[in-house]
C-alpha cells in the first residue's frame, strides 16, 4: 500500500516560498534612510468613510534618494492623507503643497540604525520558524506513511528531500537578512 507513497515536494516548496514572500514584504517596510514608494505601502487613509491605501488615491513617486512625494488626486483628501502618514509611525513630517504631499526622508542615526537591524533579524527569525513548521508537516507525513508500511529506504529519501528544501529556504532567509543589514547600516 505505503510503495506508491509520494511526497508533494512542490507544495512543501510552495509553502516555505509563501513564507519567504512574506518575508520580503516585511523587509520593504523597514526603513534603511533612503526613500521608497514601498514604505507608504501600510498606510491607509479615510477616504469616503473608507480605509483605503494612500496608492489608490494618489501617485506616489520617488523623484530624489530622500524624498517621497504624494499627488492627491482629489483636493478633499489631502489633509487626511497628511493626517494618517503623521499618524502611521513612520517619523515622517508631511510637508503639503497643493495636492502634493512631500515626504522628506531624514538620516538615521546609529542607534535608529542598530534598533532596525534587531527588527529584521526578528521577522527573519519568525520566517525560519514558518520554514522548520512546514518541515515538520512534512516530516509527520512521511512518519504516518512509515506506520502504514512505507519502506525504510524511502523513508530516508523523502526525509532527505524535506531537509534539503528545508536548507535551501534557510540559506535563502540568512542571505536576505544579511542583504537588508548591511543596507540599513549602510550611511
Amino acid at each position: 500500500m505505503a510503495d506508491d507513497f509520494e511526497l508533494d515536494l512542490d507544495d512543501i516548496e510552495r509553502r516555505m516560498d509563501g513564507a519567504m514572500t512574506a518575508l520580503r514584504q516585511e523587509f520593504l517596510t523597514l526603513r534603511t534612510g533612503r526613500a521608497s514608494a514601498s514604505m507608504l505601502e501600510p498606510v491607509m487613509v479615510d477616504a469616503y468613510g473608507a480605509m483605503t491605501p494612500l496608492n489608490q488615491i494618489g501617485t506616489v513617486n520617488v523623484p530624489e534618494p530622500r524624498m517621497i512625494t504624494c499627488n492627491i488626486w482629489d483636493k478633499a483628501l489631502v489633509g487626511k492623507a497628511e493626517k494618517a502618514i503623521r499618524d502611521s509611525g513612520l517619523g515622517i513630517n508631511p510637508v503639503v503643497d497643493g495636492t502634493i504631499i512631500r515626504l522628506p526622508i531624514p538620516e538615521l542615526n546609529e542607534e535608529r540604525r542598530r534598533e532596525l537591524t534587531k527588527v529584521a533579524g526578528t521577522y527573519a527569525e519568525n520566517a525560519r520558524i514558518a520554514i522548520r513548521n512546514v518541515r515538520k508537516d512534512g516530516m509527520d507525513t512521511i512518519k504516518k506513511a512509515k506506520s502504514d508500511g512505507l519502506g525504510e529506504d524511502d523513508q530516508k529519501f523523502w526525509e532527505s528531500a524535506v531537509q534539503d528544501a528545508t536548507n535551501t529556504a534557510i540559506e535563502k532567509i540568512d542571505a536576505a537578512l544579511e542583504s537588508k543589514q548591511e543596507e540599513i547600516m549602510q550611511v
